[in-house]
C-alpha cells in the first residue's frame, strides 16, 4: 500500500478474483491513501488469462484456501530458432534487410530470383520463458500441469514436516510439498520458497529449506529483493 503512493503517469492495472475491486477501494477510502494516477482493477474467474502481451501472457487458475486465491503464471511465446548467416549466403541471400525478414519469419527473395525461407537458415524453434506463482493454498497433485516447465516456480512453503496436520488444518503447504509439486510437474529448473509461519526464525528457516531441497535440490529461500534472473536457453 505505502508503494501505490508513488508518483507515476501511467494507469496501475489490478487483476485479480471477485472482491478485489472492493478490496482496493476499502483500502483506499480507510487508508485515506493519496494515489495520483488511475487504478483499473479486472476481476476474473480462474481458469483465465488474465493479460495477453506481445509474445507473452499471464495466466491464471485456482488454488484451494479458506478464501478464493489464484495462481499466476507468466508464459512467452516460443521464439524463432537460432539464425545461421553462413546459410544464408551460401543461399545468396545478402547482408542487411533481408536477414532480418527472415529472423523475422518471412521469406524472401535473392537478387537471382531465388526464394529462401526461414527454415532455410533458422535453427528449431527455441523455448520461451516461464514463470509459475503459487501462495495460500494446500497440496493438490493437479497443481503440478499448471506450473510445468516453469524456469522458476515460486510456492509457498509455510511450515516444516512435522507440522503437517497444522497445514492442512490451515489450506496452507509445507516445504516438503512445495517441492513435491515442483519436483512431479517436470521441467521446472528452480524452486523459491516464500510465505513462511512466522513461528521460525532467520536460522530456522534452514529446515524448511533442507526439507525442500531433500525432494527437490534446486531450491533456495525467498527474501526481500532477491534476484533471480530467468534466462533464455538457447
Amino acid at each position: 500500500m505505502l508503494s501505490s503512493q508513488v508518483d507515476r503517469d501511467e494507469p496501475l492495472y489490478i487483476y485479480g478474483p471477485p472482491k478485489i475491486a472492493e478490496y482496493v477501494e476499502t483500502s483506499r477510502r480507510v487508508l485515506d491513501m493519496y494515489i495520483n494516477y488511475e487504478i483499473i482493477v479486472k476481476e476474473m474467474q480462474a481458469p483465465a488469462i488474465c493479460y495477453e502481451g506481445d509474445g507473452f501472457r499471464v495466466r491464471a487458475f485456482p488454488l484451494r484456501h479458506t478464501k478464493t486465491c489464484y495462481g499466476y503464471a507468466f508464459e512467452e511465446d516460443p521464439r524463432p530458432g537460432a539464425f545461421h548467416p553462413e546459410s544464408a549466403i551460401e543461399l545468396g541471400v545478402p547482408r542487411g534487410p533481408a536477414w532480418s525478414r527472415l529472423q523475422a519469419g518471412e521469406s524472401v527473395v535473392t537478387p537471382e530470383g531465388k526464394a529462401v525461407s526461414p527454415d532455410d537458415v533458422l535453427g528449431p524453434p527455441r523455448s520461451g520463458r516461464k514463470f509459475s506463482f503459487v501462495t495460500d493454498s494446500l497440496y493438490f497433485p493437479e497443481l503440478a500441469p499448471e506450473v510445468a516447465n516453469s524456469d522458476l516456480f515460486v510456492c509457498e512453503g509455510m511450515f516444516e514436516r512435522d507440522l503437517l496436520p497444522t497445514a492442512v488444518e490451515k489450506k496452507h503447504m509445507a516445504a516438503f510439498q512445495a517441492a513435491t509439486l515442483a519436483r512431479d510437474a517436470g521441467g521446472i529448473k528452480k524452486l523459491s520458497l516464500i510465505h513462511y509461519s512466522p513461528r521460525y526464525s532467520e536460522q530456522e528457516l534452514r529446515l524448511l529449506l533442507d526439507e525442500a531441497r531433500a525432494v527437490f535440490p534446486d531450491t533456495v529461500l525467498s527474501k526481500d529483493r532477491l534476484c533471480l534472473p530467468i534466462d533464455y536457453v538457447d
